[in-house]
């Protein structure tokens, strides 16, 4: 899973020309020959559904194209790596399903949407996602599922707890994780994963609800006033031990153990762990919007990955082919359902809107914040805040000082 799990390294980065993934009759693309085949590099987001679902796409690719697919998909542990090196060594395959796009885009090595979507695909894409899929006014970053969070809290710990209902505020939910806590045998009020697996997808969810931002039209804002208070909120948190031990060193998924376990009283999950928990049916849990820290309107954490499509000699055409049948409802709802994730379409989220599961998700979706993908430094960004942002809560951490530095590493890439 990756949307929540999204963890990627710094891409090799390099200017680098057409690459030779797509392939013609006599093996070659070049000088403007129509190729007969283009390769799609893909992330595994599950086991038992990713891979047949590609291969299922690429025999209704060929049927209904003539275009072969050549499908491979790698493990998120490895893609970052593996697909870097593809397009230094001038290998770049023709459609790239991964979580950054924004550097490529800028060495000019993508198309944009207007040269491989439709006017219908363009208009049926969620806005919040075009905005985030586009660099200098061009959109590169076409979505292929999403996630949203929400927070989700143990029923049975509250009611033991004496709380009545999901907090509204951060005062309130700072309150509840002491009763929770207060019930002893190891319970942690609430899983806080400053680690170095997806600690800025945990610390967007707080600043944004704090008003916050991690960068606007002047540039970066990491320690802006805002920031800094959010992050001495969580430290105040740990200091107070209503969060598990080490927070600063807890990955995502080890608090999702956590609260899967019962031994947590709330955490920010999405939708997978919500699959995961129904079919476990260990834990009696409620999803509920995030809270704010003045109770003003949640506001929520979105991901999404993307399939960008790499330019090449006589491959467009062939591409533009691969869009149209992949934001067919039927085939990109299709992927969403079966990996668990949110749809990236308006049409999307009408089909899955009677879905009780999943309205905490789909209310908020159309208007979430992402991390700045749009900037093609924030994979050097993003790895600091990974590598560093869960000092700022140890013993000895300094909220401000610790954002401080974050801000300086920022604003040396530009």
């Amino acid at each position: 899973m990756v949307l929540a799990a999204l963890t990627a390294g710094t891409l090799g980065l390099a200017a680098c020309g057409g690459g030779t993934g797509a392939g013609s009759a006599d093996g070659g693309g070049g000088d403007g020959e129509k190729v007969t085949s283009i390769k799609l590099v893909a992330a595994e987001y599950s086991k038992d559904n990713t891979k047949a679902f590609w291969d299922d796409f690429a025999k209704k690719y060929k049927d209904e194209t003539g275009y072969d697919l050549e499908v491979q998909i790698i493990s998120w542990d490895n893609i970052d790596q593996q697909s870097s090196t593809m397009i230094q060594n001038n290998q770049a395959p023709d459609i790239l399903n991964l979580n950054a796009y924004a550097s490529y885009a800028k060495d000019d090595l993508l198309y944009s949407a207007d040269e491989v979507l439709s006017d219908e695909v363009q208009g049926d894409i969620l806005d919040t996602f075009v905005k985030y899929g586009t660099y200098e006014d061009k959109f590169y970053g076409f979505p292929d599922l999403s996630s949203a969070r929400a927070l989700f809290y143990n029923k049975d710990l509250f009611d033991k707890a004496g709380i009545d209902a999901p907090p509204k505020t951060w005062d309130e939910l700072a309150e509840d994780a002491k009763k929770v806590s207060a019930l002893g045998d190891g319970t942690a009020g609430y899983a806080l994963p400053l680690g170095p697996e997806e600690s800025q997808g945990e610390f967007s969810m707080w600043l944004f609800n704090n008003g916050g931002t991690w960068k606007d039209d002047s540039g970066w804002t990491i320690n802006s006033d805002k920031n800094v208070e959010t992050l001495s909120f969580l430290k105040k948190m740990t200091d107070d031990k209503v969060t598990q031990n080490n927070p600063g060193k807890t990955n995502r998924a080890d608090a999702f153990d956590l609260f899967a376990s019962g031994k947590a009283g709330m955490v920010v999950g999405f939708s997978p762990l919500a699959a995961q928990l129904d079919e476990e049916d260990k834990v009696d849990y409620e999803a509920a919007p995030f809270p704010s820290n003045d109770g003003t309107d949640s506001k929520t954490f979105g991901v999404t990955d993307y399939l960008m499509a790499f330019k090449k000699d006589g491959n467009e055409d062939a591409v533009k082919k691969f869009y149209e049948l992949y934001y067919q409802p039927d085939q990109v709802n299709t992927f969403i359902e079966k990996e668990g994730f949110l749809p990236v379409t308006k049409s999307g989220v009408e089909e899955f809107a009677d879905d009780e599961d999943l309205k905490v998700y789909l209310d908020t979706l159309p208007n979430a914040q992402l991390t700045p993908t749009d900037d093609p430094t924030w994979d050097k960004v993003k790895l600091a805040v990974q590598q560093n942002l869960g000092g700022a809560v140890s013993a000895d951490g300094d909220p401000k000082a610790v954002l401080d530095e974050l801000q300086k590493t920022a604003e040396s890439q530009q």
